[in-house]
């Protein structure tokens, strides 16, 4: 009896004969909000495997990021991935799970290098003729520990880093990315198309990138989580750069456990990032450190004179409510050096280590037509009808005009700006005040996306301190203004990674505000107007 015969299938339908149907394959379920636990335990059971996953992710993109919604956050996706995944699923079968992340499909934010089809163009057409030739560091890490490279997230052209009058999350390679909470609200930056593409469920977990502001803001914003670590945690090989001092790439995920998860597998020594040497004995064990994390007996001091602004301080008021609640002291207020403290020392810095650090990463792409910041300047203002169709190039200009890594005002105002940050700044307060961790609002809500005028109409962070000094900061849904997503922030000293991860982790728990975006397409309601200054590098 041959059951693949229509008559013979027919009949056996309705018992007639007594061939066994073959089963048809369960639908895959909505993964929009599992996590990383979640689909290795489905994996495990049989119930999903990586092809099923990263189908479903690769469908998604396809529906609500591409279609749907239109949200922008994918600037490629990897053509070769369900082959990884097939083969992920192959390892499964024979008894080998290489960890938490096996089968994880994982999207990487466009100015991280991988050695595949997909091309690193930071956004810009000026990178967009080849793939990078290798791996970054992070990338070959999660690969080992079997992440599925999914593709490419979207992001602010150059990292936010090309223009004074840039809109966050716009790119010439990929458009505008929206926020997934309220369409015409921006998803902050540079990190744009992580945190949305994180929010919106396309993928369960992204690796953003941050200079000042570029993980938290989007986090914040688009309701997550974005762990920025230590700088010197995460090898920066193979990331366009901008600033050896403080760039750092980072996890942005839906759960602080997830986020561990990714740490755990990224953080590590690498001799190509000197920055690195310092790591030895300090990673692995961030999954550990959130277990069992608790509030009681901590101590947090309350910083109001950075980030958020009117709007948030009732959020602000919630957060300490939780804390206290769970059984944490709390000082309030404590100041921190203010933020006009730092900003034109911040960026003379950026933009001398930018010349010198983009020219470094660009010799090493030996594909690639441009080879100098002043090569993707004259490449823009060739292609100005698209690269500058919405705004200019004022701050490669000004960092082409810098007199080096040697010059007397880059050292001066490093020396002054790390100081302010850290020892008169994070380290004093933590000392003065015998606190565990500063608490802030991350940033104030999202403004509207207005191409013209960019990120003019504002935001204020609190992303600053922690990002010059160098030091740890998680961010982590704190609640909603006007159906806007709003985080609060964690920030301690240097290498206190695994103890903010576990306050991060408890106070998640305890507060629980994350909720799945609603797609809105407008809120009658905008930020006020505070600053010139893109929403994050």
């Amino acid at each position: 009896m041959n059951c693949r015969y229509p008559v013979v299938v027919a009949l056996m339908s309705v018992g007639v004969l007594g061939c066994a149907r073959s089963p048809e394959p369960a639908p895959t379920p909505d993964l929009a909000d599992f996590d990383i636990a979640a689909l290795q335990q489905a994996m495990g059971d049989g119930t999903l495997s990586s092809r099923a996953i990263t189908q479903w992710s690769l469908d998604r993109i396809a529906a609500v990021d591409d279609a749907g919604p239109t949200l922008n956050a994918v600037i490629a996706t990897n053509p070769d991935a369900l082959v990884i995944a097939d083969a992920l699923d192959a390892e499964r079968k024979a008894g080998k799970v290489r960890g938490p992340l096996h089968g994880i499909p994982v999207l990487v934010k466009d100015n991280i290098d991988t050695g595949d089809r997909v091309p690193t163009t930071a956004g810009s057409l000026a990178l967009a003729g080849a793939p990078a030739e290798r791996d970054a560091e992070i990338v070959r890490r999660l690969r080992e520990a079997g992440a599925v490279i999914l593709g490419k997230a979207n992001l602010s052209e150059w990292a936010n880093i090309r223009s004074t009058r840039s809109s966050s999350g716009w790119s010439a390679v990929g458009g505008q990315t929206r926020n997934p909470h309220v369409l015409d609200r921006s998803p902050c930056g540079s990190s744009s198309g992580s945190g949305a593409a994180v929010a919106a469920g396309l993928v369960v977990a992204a690796i953003g990138t941050e200079t000042d502001g570029s993980i938290v803001c989007p986090a914040s914003a688009n309701g997550i989580v974005g762990f920025k670590p230590t700088v010197g945690l995460v090898s920066r090989q193979g990331i366009v750069p901008i600033s050896h001092s403080q760039d750092t790439a980072g996890p942005m995920t839906r759960t602080v456990a997830d986020a561990a998860i990714l740490l755990d597998a990224i953080a590590g020594t690498d001799p190509a990032d000197p920055a690195t040497a310092g790591v030895a004995g300090r990673t692995g064990g961030f999954q550990d450190a959130i277990q069992g994390a608790s509030l009681a007996g901590r101590r947090f001091g309350i910083v109001r004179n950075h980030g958020g602004g009117a709007a948030a301080e009732p959020l602000l008021d919630s957060v300490i409510a939780t804390l206290r609640a769970q059984g944490a002291e709390v000082v309030d207020p404590v100041e921190l050096p203010p933020p006009a403290e730092f900003s034109e020392g911040e960026l003379v810095v950026l933009l001398t280590e930018l010349k010198a650090d983009l020219a470094e990463y660009l010799s090493r792409r030996g594909t690639q037509p441009v080879k100098s910041l002043a090569d993707v300047i004259a490449f823009n203002e060739r292609e100005a009808a698209v690269e500058m169709r919405w705004f200019g190039q004022e701050l490669f200009l000004e960092a082409e005009r810098t007199d080096g890594l040697d010059s007397t005002g880059y050292r001066g105002n490093l020396a002054r700006i790390r100081r302010l940050a850290g020892a008169d700044g994070i380290d004093a307060a933590l000392a003065a005040h015998r606190v565990d961790a500063l608490v802030a609002i991350t940033c104030s809500p999202a403004w509207s996306i207005d191409l013209v005028m960019g990120d003019n109409a504002g935001v204020t962070c609190s992303s600053t301190p922690a990002a010059v000094a160098g030091y740890p900061s998680v961010s982590v849904p704190a609640g909603f203004v006007h159906g806007l997503p709003v985080g609060i922030s964690f920030f301690s000293g240097a290498w206190r990674d695994p103890e903010l991860l576990g306050i991060a982790h408890a106070f998640d728990k305890a507060h629980a505000a994350r909720r799945p975006p609603a797609y809105l397409p407008t809120v009658a309601f905008d930020a006020v107007p505070v600053t010139a200054q893109p929403g994050g590098y």
